[in-house]
C-alpha cells in the first residue's frame, strides 16, 4: 500500500492507497496541531470520525495518524508493515530536485539545505519525512515536488533580468509552485476530451488560498505566475501578488519597516485579507460584497482581474489557447468567480454556459458555452493522487535497477 503524506506547520494530511492505486482506502485530516482546539477527521471503510485529540506536537499528530490506520474498528491495516512506500509533497525544490526522488540520507542533507526556500512549507515537510522514517522504517519515503513540473519553463520565462551572474551562480530563477496539482489536472483534462495531450494548449487556474496560473502546452509548463518565492503573481488568501520592488525600498527607507517586517506583510498580512480588511475565505468576501462592503468589491475586482491578465498573457505565449482549466478550492466551488473571470475572455473565444457552471462538479466538468472555441472545465485537484503515482512509478524503476 502507498501512504501519502502532506504536511504544514500546524496540519497534517494523508491518504491510503492499495498499491493500483484503484481506490482511496483511508484518509484524513489533522488540523491545528499544538492548539487547544486541535481536531482530526478520519474516513475508512465507509465510516467517517471526528476527533478531538490532544496533540502536543507534530510526533503527536504522526502518532495519531499510525493509530488511527491500525485501529480494530477505523482503521483498514493490521500493521505499518503493509505500508510499501510513502509518498511526501515539497512545496520546494529550488535547482537542488529537478524530479521526485527516494529519499536517503544524502538526500536528506541535500533538502535541508532547501528549507530557507519556502520558510511557510519546507521545514514542516521535512519534519514530517523525519517522522515517517523513524516510525515505518521499513518502507522506503519519495520525496515529490511542487517546482518539479516548472523544470520544462524555457530559458526566456524562468530567467529575471537581474544582473546575470546572481541568476547563473545563485540559483535566482522563476520556479513556479503548484507542480503536482497542475500536473494532474492538465492530464485528467486531455482524458476529458479524449484527446493527446500533446496536442494541447491550456490554461490551468489553480485557485486557492494559494494561487497558480499555469501555462501548459504539450503537458509541459512553459509559464507559471508564481515566481521565486510564493507569493507573486495573483493576489492570494494573505499573499500580495505581484507589486513594484520600489514600494519595498519605500517601505524600508521612508517607513522604517525592517525586511522582516516587509517579509511578513507580503506573505500573511496582504492578497484579499489585506484588501478587504474582512478576511482571506473567499467565500466571506463574496458574501460582504453583495451587501455593499467597497473594501471586499475591490478585494473580488482586484483577483478576477489579474487573473483575466494572466490567462490573456498566457494564451498570447502559447500562440492560441484549446483549453482553460479551474481547479483547487475556489476554482472548484465557486460559479462566481469562475463566471466573473471568464465574462470578458470572449476575445479569446472563452464562453461559459452559466446554467451548467452553476452545477458543475467531477460528474459534470465542462462548462463551455455552445458558441465557444476554448473548452473550459471545472476539474477537481488531487495532488495525493499524483503523488502516490509518482511513489508507485519510482519504486517500480528502483526494483527493476536492484
Amino acid at each position: 500500500m502507498i501512504l501519502t503524506i502532506n504536511c504544514g506547520s500546524s496540519s497534517l494530511k494523508y491518504k491510503l492507497y492499495p498499491s493500483d492505486l484503484s481506490d482511496v482506502l483511508a484518509q484524513g485530516l489533522i488540523e491545528r496541531i499544538s492548539a487547544a482546539n486541535a481536531s482530526c477527521s478520519h474516513e475508512a471503510r465507509g465510516q467517517k470520525v471526528r476527533l478531538t485529540p490532544n496533540l502536543l506536537d507534530q510526533l503527536s499528530a504522526f502518532e495519531l495518524m499510525v493509530s488511527n490506520r491500525t485501529d480494530p474498528e477505523i482503521g483498514v491495516i493490521a500493521s505499518l508493515e503493509a505500508v510499501t512506500g510513502i509518498g511526501h509533497r515539497l512545496v520546494h525544490g529550488g535547482t537542488e530536485f529537478t524530479g521526485s526522488i527516494v529519499v536517503g540520507n544524502d538526500a536528506m542533507e541535500r533538502l535541508r539545505k532547501c528549507a530557507w526556500l519556502a520558510p511557510l512549507h519546507n521545514p514542516a515537510c521535512i519534519a514530517g519525512i523525519d517522522l515517517a522514517r523513524d516510525l515505518i522504517p521499513n518502507a522506503p519515503n519519495v520525496a515529490v515536488f511542487d517546482t518539479a513540473f516548472h523544470q520544462t519553463l524555457p530559458a526566456k520565462a524562468h530567467t529575471y533580468a537581474l544582473p546575470y551572474e546572481l541568476c547563473t551562480d545563485h540559483g535566482i530563477r522563476r520556479f513556479g509552485f503548484h507542480g503536482i496539482s497542475c500536473q494532474f489536472v492538465s492530464r485528467v483534462a486531455a482524458q476529458v476530451l479524449s484527446r493527446p495531450i500533446e496536442d494541447l494548449s491550456m490554461v490551468v487556474c489553480h485557485l486557492g488560498n494559494g494561487v497558480t496560473i499555469d501555462a501548459v502546452q504539450g503537458g509541459r509548463s512553459v509559464d507559471t505566475s508564481l515566481g521565486f518565492g510564493t507569493f507573486s503573481g495573483i493576489p492570494m488568501g494573505t499573499r500580495s501578488g505581484d507589486f513594484d520592488p520600489a514600494i519595498v525600498f519605500h517601505l524600508v527607507k521612508t517607513l522604517g519597516m525592517s525586511i522582516e517586517d516587509v517579509e511578513k506583510m507580503c506573505y500573511t498580512q496582504s492578497g484579499l485579507l489585506g484588501l478587504s480588511g474582512l478576511s482571506n475565505d473567499m467565500r466571506e468576501i463574496l458574501a460582504a460584497a453583495s451587501n455593499g462592503d467597497t473594501r471586499c468589491s475591490l478585494a473580488l475586482d482586484s483577483f478576477v482581474y489579474s487573473i483575466r491578465k494572466t490567462i490573456g498573457a498566457y494564451a498570447a505565449a502559447m500562440n492560441g489557447l484549446d483549453v482553460l482549466v479551474f481547479t483547487a478550492g475556489i476554482g472548484e466551488n465557486s460559479a462566481t468567480i469562475r463566471s466573473r473571470i471568464c465574462s470578458r475572455l470572449g476575445v479569446l473565444g472563452i464562453a461559459i454556459d452559466e446554467r451548467t457552471n452553476e452545477i458543475a462538479g467531477p460528474e459534470l466538468p465542462n462548462i463551455t458555452a455552445a458558441d465557444a472555441s476554448v473548452t473550459t472545465l471545472v476539474i477537481p485537484t488531487d495532488e495525493e493522487r499524483m503523488i502516490a503515482t509518482e511513489v508507485r512509478t519510482l519504486m517500480s524503476r528502483h526494483q527493476s535497477a536492484a
